[in-house]
């Protein structure tokens, strides 16, 4: 089940908030003495805990100053830091929630450019195989559109795009996987509409060159001879240095082999729709 981006937002919230109640429960054994801290030693405090690899506990040291002193110099980069706490956990809708958190309450921080690509890379991280539910996927790819939009300058661009192309990859693989899918139980206009949104979607990725070449192989297996004509033509036209070139030339022998695809009659009745 493909799930919406205001509920996924909604399941990252309640499951920060509880977070927060047992951060704050365990808070509570704080001793006197370690509530006393100043705002820079505690800082310096969480830093050593993070450094040491000790992330839940730097984790609360973060919160604390976030909490007690929100004014300070360093509480965006204790919000920030705390994100970074989740992510090195793995925990990473935890974690995309505390970047956004910067994002929305401090976005004159420094921290913001950071905080959106940290955002994208939660997503990213949760992205699965291709063959599951892509909606981590097409996160990550808004994540990484949205930091580049708003920060078109900032070194971590380059990294941003190359992660876009990686993931539109996997993207592309899934709807042309289920063309081929669709191919197999004889659902050919479901297959050819899942071909074209790979040709218009992914047209640069590895798969639109199969997914063109599947179309001309499709309207062929439908006996639709004259628009396989046109969709081989297509593919050489588009790609002529394909390595699939040999795999087109013997499609297009076997269409060119075909008689010509005689107009169809005009039909009295209404004509009855069909998948194939």
């Amino acid at each position: 089940m493909t799930m919406n981006k205001p509920y996924t937002h909604n399941i990252i919230v309640l499951l920060a908030l509880v977070a927060g109640v047992i951060a704050a429960l365990s808070g509570c054994s704080t001793t006197k003495e370690v509530e006393q801290l100043s705002v820079d030693k505690r800082f310096e405090k969480a830093i050593a805990l993070f450094k040491n690899e000790d992330y839940l506990d730097a984790y609360e040291e973060f919160r604390i100053v976030t909490l007690q002193f929100q004014g300070s110099k360093f509480a965006d980069e204790a919000q920030f830091d705390m994100g970074e706490c989740r992510f090195k956990r793995e925990e990473y809708v935890l974690a995309a929630y505390e970047y956004d958190v910067l994002v929305r309450t401090m976005p004159t921080s420094q921290y913001v450019p950071r905080a959106r690509y940290q955002r994208a890379m939660c997503y990213y991280r949760l992205a699965p195989a291709y063959y599951l539910d892509q909606t981590y996927t097409r996160q990550a790819v808004d994540e990484f559109q949205s930091f580049i939009e708003y920060h078109p300058t900032d070194s971590l661009v380059t990294q941003a795009e190359a992660k876009i192309s990686e993931l539109n990859i996997r993207l592309a693989r899934k709807e042309y996987e289920n063309g081929i899918t669709y191919i197999h139980m004889e659902y050919y206009k479901s297959a050819l509409n899942s071909f074209d949104h790979v040709l218009e979607k992914y047209h640069d990725t590895p798969y639109a060159e199969q997914a063109q070449l599947m179309k001309a192989d499709v309207q062929l297996r439908r006996n639709h001879v004259n628009d396989a004509k046109n969709e081989i033509e297509k593919f050489f036209m588009k790609y002529p240095n394909s390595s699939l070139k040999a795999d087109a030339e013997r499609l297009q022998k076997e269409i060119l082999a075909r008689p010509p695809q005689k107009p169809p009659v005009p039909a009295k009745t209404p004509a009855i729709s069909s998948e194939r």
